[in-house]
């Protein structure tokens, strides 16, 4: 048996802002991944839209709202309630409300090695690429033909921060950097 106080636990450094403290090394978990969240409002939780083909995760929400943007549409999650992400479904999630959200997400298995981007492969057409964070640097690659794409900075601002979203009342992908705001049909990519 493991035991854990939650504000004991060093926070990680969480892109997307907001306080992520992972609980699954403290508890010595072996076969699920468990992270506490607190975002301010809009604040989000890392990563953008994506997927884990090889993961399943469960967000429940303690206090406040997430709201989560899917391929079919926005869903709001209020205090008590819980939401749940197979294997292969996009998804990204915010603190849209007026008040701090509280959240447990749990993963499984624990050690996800295959997250996804909702964009098309250049060279076959599949229909997502496999997130890669190799020893240079991020790319993506298609997991049909094994092309593999560079991306670069945003072209407009120069800012390294370009996330996968859904485009403004639509179920479309874009990318949109951070910094500008520029929004993107394909992510920049290098030459």
């Amino acid at each position: 048996m493991e035991k854990v106080t939650v504000d004991d636990v060093v926070p990680d450094d969480s892109s997307g802002g907001g306080v992520r403290r992972g609980l699954s090394d403290p508890l010595e978990t072996a076969v699920v991944a468990i992270n506490h969240y607190r975002l301010a409002p809009g604040e989000g939780f890392p990563g953008g839209l994506h997927a884990h083909a090889d993961q399943e995760e469960v967000f429940l929400v303690l206090e406040g709202a997430a709201t989560f943007e899917t391929m079919d549409g926005e869903v709001t999650v209020g205090a008590g309630e819980a939401i749940r992400f197979a294997p292969g479904e996009f998804q990204s999630g915010t603190n849209d409300s007026d008040e701090d959200l509280v959240a447990v997400a749990l993963g499984a298995p624990r050690d996800t090695e295959d997250t996804r981007v909702p964009v098309d492969c250049l060279e076959c057409g599949h229909d997502d690429l496999r997130l890669d964070a190799g020893e240079d640097g991020l790319s993506f690659v298609c997991p049909d033909c094994a092309a593999e794409y560079v991306p670069r900075d945003c072209p407009e601002c120069g800012h390294d921060d370009l996330r996968f979203t859904l485009a403004e009342n639509e179920t479309r992908p874009v990318v949109v950097c951070q910094g500008c705001g520029s929004e993107f049909d394909r992510p920049p990519l290098r030459d």
